[in-house]
């Protein structure tokens, strides 16, 4: 909590302001003139509970709270009754989070679509409505996953980094992960003065990856307005190592040549760009299903 208060302190101090999440969807495609800082808390744990919504509460600081329906009431996470509570305060907004939390890529479509249906049918019994904000959980998504939210909900979250911006695809929304082991201020300080590295087109479209597709043939078209590319890093942890990626560019598409597949679990790769003194950056995660 003392971290946790002084990222919030940081923020309050900075010239950003929260944003309230009941303005997202309205306010998604309007031109940002002043950053804003989108808070997100996953899982409904009961620590949460306990020790940071008083806080947020007592400072009406706006976040959206993503809930797995299995868990709640269980042992280390928050009830209904709790979750009602900080669903009736107006800086406050519940998303959906998945009924099990499992890895849901790793099922068959159908079973993905009745785990989500399930939690659909809940969220009507406790709350009256199901939430149009969807987090997948671990930040895994398959196209078909994808597409599957992109007709129910109106925006999906994942894990991998990034900023939001105008032209970045409404179910893919980037949020970087603060906890105990990403939380260093010196990092939060970074994070928070992030621009958005935008871009037009990102390949593949299939972001869970096959023995068959794994490494990726992975490649970034940017606006032609976008200067100071031949500035850009990117670093990438194909084989489980993180290295500098090899990058080669072409009429503003940059393409990254893997040295190995990704393994175990998940390919990640971080990009940044130092555009005249702003600091520019895009992430993106690549799922690996297992045979």
């Amino acid at each position: 909590m003392d971290i946790f208060k002084e990222h919030i302190g940081l923020i309050k101090n900075s010239d950003f302001n929260f944003h309230d999440p009941h303005k997202f969807k309205d306010e998604f495609n309007l031109p940002k003139f002043k950053k804003e800082i989108l808070i997100t808390i996953d899982d409904a744990f009961e620590s949460f509970y306990i020790e940071a919504w008083p806080y947020l509460r007592e400072n009406k600081i706006p976040f959206i709270l993503f809930v797995s329906t299995e868990a709640v009431g269980k042992t280390g996470y928050m009830t209904w009754d709790q979750i009602k509570e900080i669903e009736n305060e107006a800086f406050a907004m519940i998303g959906h989070h998945s009924h099990s939390h499992e890895y849901l890529i790793d099922v068959t479509n159908n079973e993905f679509i009745f785990d989500i249906q399930k939690a659909n049918k809940i969220f009507l019994n406790k709350l009256g409505y199901v939430p149009h904000l969807f987090s997948y959980p671990f930040g895994e998504y398959s196209k078909n996953m994808k597409d599957y939210i992109s007709k129910n909900f109106d925006f999906a979250f994942g894990q991998h980094s990034g900023v939001i911006d105008l032209n970045k695809d409404k179910f893919e929304l980037p949020r970087f992960p603060i906890n105990e082991k990403y939380g260093k201020l010196k990092r939060f300080v970074s994070i928070i003065n992030y621009f958005p590295l935008e871009y037009k087109k990102l390949h593949p479209l299939e972001k869970q990856l096959t023995k068959e597709t794994n490494p990726p043939k992975f490649k970034v078209e940017f606006f032609e307005t976008q200067k100071n590319l031949e500035r850009i890093n990117c670093y990438s942890n194909e084989a489980n190592k993180w290295e500098k990626s090899i990058t080669s560019f072409s009429n503003n598409i940059l393409s990254i040549e893997f040295r190995a597949p990704f393994e175990p679990r998940r390919g990640r790769i971080n990009c940044s760009l130092n555009d005249d003194g702003k600091w520019r950056w895009f992430g993106i995660q690549f799922p690996i299903k297992k045979n």
